[in-house]
């Protein structure tokens, strides 16, 4: 009776509440915004936006001076030996000092680049594409908040049917025991009555615990310790007055619509990278400036030291001529990517499409449910009465009356599945139109 009741759950949460042992009476806009605030899922999205800005910033880096300090400092173990003919003969001489010592300092900062420049401008749309995944995760946590909890609220309505039902069977069970122990009754009803107490008691620990799996479940997507106790502030009766919503008036346009977005941003990286590749046949030119001091010296490493300056400034220049192809190969890498996305983009557009259309047909189709249902619930109410008064004046069996009671539970039951699928479909909407 309760399968399929919760919905599923991506992750498991840290505890994120000192209110153990407490019980919370919070409604949906207090839920959404607990999960919004320390949902890890959401926080590893912001965590995420903040890494892509760091590399924004490294990227950013590059257009300044690159400064670097070298030190270096040998010692010869033998030194080197030219031959030379001096007046007829063959003298060695060797070359070179015991030690030698380099140190300084290089500097170089690109002056046209247009490859990095093109870079910074690609980074940016990363920044968005990170914002963007952020804001998908916040929706869909936001739709699987909404789903917990309307299915904890159907939990309870559950219950509160079913325990009703138990009530009555109770009733019903004592009564035939007073009726037997004063003879007006058989063994036979007592029995019967009996049975059927035990037959509602597993329905009735099942919702029990359909009720406890949909707490946990939106506590975990709160991020709030599962020894936590929480309950709606509304029921499936309340929400049902202003639910209703007017499929015509709906917005259709996909703009908000995440994956989407999501999509076209891939689109124009893809496009920023195919101009980048363009780019590769550009010249660089990049000023530098080294300053260096060195030292020759024999003997002792440490004394008679003494380092002279070397200074140089200029440009360099580079010129791509060919690098076997790979240029051109990665160029055409990136123009048959924007391809793809392109026709993705469009595949995507005709699907969700489609999938609005599906989703507009079934709310509406649940809403004439709900009032079917509600009607079907309000004859079933009138039966059991009637039944009710024909038992007690001896008018109609004690089977009839449980036909009553259990066409009476079941149009209960049915209506309230009918008010949460009815909100189920809401929050799918909302996400795939984007709704925040």
């Amino acid at each position: 009776m309760f399968a399929g009741l919760c919905v599923p759950v991506r992750a498991a949460g840290d505890s994120a509440a000192a209110t153990e042992g407490r019980t919370l009476r919070l409604s949906l806009r207090e839920c959404l915004d607990i999960a919004l605030q320390d949902n890890p899922t959401v926080r590893v999205a912001d965590m995420e936006v903040t890494r892509t800005d760091y590399s924004k910033r490294e990227t950013l880096a590059a257009l300044f001076p690159t400064i670097d300090f070298t030190g270096s400092y040998q010692r010869s173990i033998e030194l080197q030996t030219i031959r030379m003919n001096m007046g007829g003969e063959s003298q060695s001489i060797k070359m070179g000092s015991d030690n030698s010592w380099n140190f300084g300092f290089s500097a170089s900062m690109p002056l046209v680049s247009a490859q990095l420049w093109k870079s910074i401008k690609i980074s940016d749309t990363q920044i968005l594409a990170s914002l963007e995944s952020a804001r998908s995760s916040r929706l869909n946590l936001a739709s699987q908040v909404r789903q917990a909890y309307y299915s904890l609220m159907l939990a309870l309505a559950s219950q509160r049917v079913i325990k009703q039902n138990y009530e009555v069977a109770l009733f019903n069970a004592e009564l035939f025991e007073k009726k037997f122990q004063a003879g007006t009754a058989s063994e036979y009803d007592v029995l019967r009555s009996s049975v059927q107490v035990k037959n509602v008691e597993p329905e009735l620990l099942q919702a029990d615990i359909a009720i406890r799996q949909c707490k946990l479940q939106l506590l975990v997507l709160m991020g709030i310790d599962s020894r936590v106790d929480i309950e709606p502030t509304v029921t499936l009766d309340d929400m049902r007055a202003d639910m209703i919503v007017k499929t015509s008036a709906v917005d259709r346009s996909l703009t908000d619509n995440s994956s989407l977005r999501s999509l076209d941003l891939q689109a124009r990286m893809a496009a920023q990278n195919v101009a980048l590749r363009k780019l590769a046949w550009v010249p660089t030119l990049a000023a530098t400036f080294n300053i260096s001091w060195m030292s020759l010296s024999n003997g002792n490493a440490l004394r008679n030291q003494q380092f002279n300056p070397y200074s140089n400034v200029g440009v360099a220049l580079q010129i791509p001529i060919f690098a076997g192809g790979s240029r051109y190969y990665a160029l055409r890498q990136a123009q048959v990517q924007t391809k793809q996305l392109a026709l993705q983009r469009e595949n995507l557009i005709n699907t969700l499409n489609m999938q609005v259309e599906l989703a507009l047909d079934n709310i509406d189709h649940q809403a004439r449910q709900i009032d079917t249902s509600a009607e079907g619930m309000r004859q079933a109410a009138k039966a059991y009465d009637i039944m009710q008064k024909s038992f007690e004046i001896g008018a109609a069996t004690y089977l009839d009356l449980r036909d009553s009671e259990l066409a009476n539970t079941t149009a209960q039951l049915v209506y309230y599945q009918a008010i949460h699928t009815y909100l189920i479909s809401t929050a799918e909407l909302d996400l795939l139109l984007g709704k925040e």
